[in-house]
């Protein structure tokens, strides 16, 4: 926490809500994409520029102040690579003209959720990727529209309840694969990553942050507001996604995708399921099987293809 944002919790005589990344900005509680990012910022640091998309991470900034010790760019929802891209080129400039040492540069990190990494803003990052910019993109995704009310997005899953898909059987399609469509463009690096298991997530962040060129980070982010679960269990969320099988964790590099947590033994899909009420419809007032089935059966062929 800086010593200004300090003095001006004390002169308003009242202490942040929680102790998000230094902000008194109120963050829901038990927000997976926050835990997340507190994770990744310990090893990105303060020599870095966030570019962030509007989504739920804007309200970490409250003018003029922003969690991070470096710095902090606020962009539309679609247009937070474009924003990278002019950072980037400004720092290279800088660099070019001695301006600024060698061993000033920054690393460009842009933040979003699943909204705008799914759908506004992919136009403008696949342009990004096959400029081959040097940046981080880190997206938190907690499948939904978060910030606005959780409305589905390219991220909500098959059978999800959202507040734009009410109906029996939740959300009828089905969840856009960003790893393999950032894959698809040959970039330096891809990988998942989960809160909920750190130790993957921290080895991850350190190979993202020894590579140059576009590197993207997809950050499952469980939501207790938006799927409807006790934030106390977050982690216990977190960790039945990878589990289940439901969230694999893995990386793409070199043109090679490896799994760097297989499941050992698969958990069944519904023990995950049946902690979120975005899927209570799936078990009460009378049990879906039939779509459970069809949720396992998703899992069960990703995971059969691997082996």
């Amino acid at each position: 926490m800086t010593s200004q944002t300090v003095h001006l919790y004390r002169s308003m005589k009242e202490l942040p809500s929680t102790h998000l990344l230094g902000t008194g900005t109120p963050m829901c509680a038990g927000c997976g994409g926050l835990e997340a990012l507190n994770q990744l910022y310990d090893i990105i640091g303060e020599r870095s520029v966030f570019i962030n998309a509007a989504g739920c991470m804007t309200l970490l900034s409250v003018y003029p102040f922003t969690p991070f010790r470096g710095s902090w760019l606020y962009t539309a929802m679609a247009s937070a690579p474009a924003g990278a891209q002019g950072v980037r080129d400004a720092l290279d400039i800088l660099i070019e003209k001695q301006r600024i040492a060698a061993d000033e540069d920054m690393q460009v990190v842009v933040l979003t959720g699943d909204g705008s990494a799914y759908g506004m803003g992919l136009s403008a990052t696949s342009g990004a990727i096959e400029r081959n910019l040097d940046f981080l993109y880190i997206c938190y995704d907690n499948e939904g529209y978060g910030n606005t009310g959780q409305q589905f997005s390219g991220a909500t899953p098959h059978g999800a309840r959202t507040s734009t898909s009410r109906g029996p059987r939740g959300y009828p399609g089905f969840k856009k694969d960003l790893f393999a469509i950032w894959a698809a463009h040959k970039p330096a690096y891809v990988a998942t990553v989960a809160g909920a298991e750190p130790v993957d997530l921290a080895r991850k962040i350190e190979k993202a942050m020894s590579i140059k060129g576009p590197r993207l980070l997809i950050a499952l982010s469980p939501c207790p507001t938006g799927w409807d679960y006790d934030p106390k269990d977050t982690v216990t969320v977190g960790k039945l996604a990878v589990k289940t099988g439901v969230w694999p964790l893995k990386e793409y590099i070199d043109g090679k995708v490896m799994h760097t947590k297989p499941p050992r033994e698969r958990e069944p899909v519904e023990e995950y399921l049946k902690l979120q009420g975005r899927y209570k419809h799936l078990f009460e007032p009378k049990r879906n099987d039939k779509l459970i089935a069809e949720i396992q059966q998703k899992v069960d062929l990703y995971w059969n293809q691997i082996d």
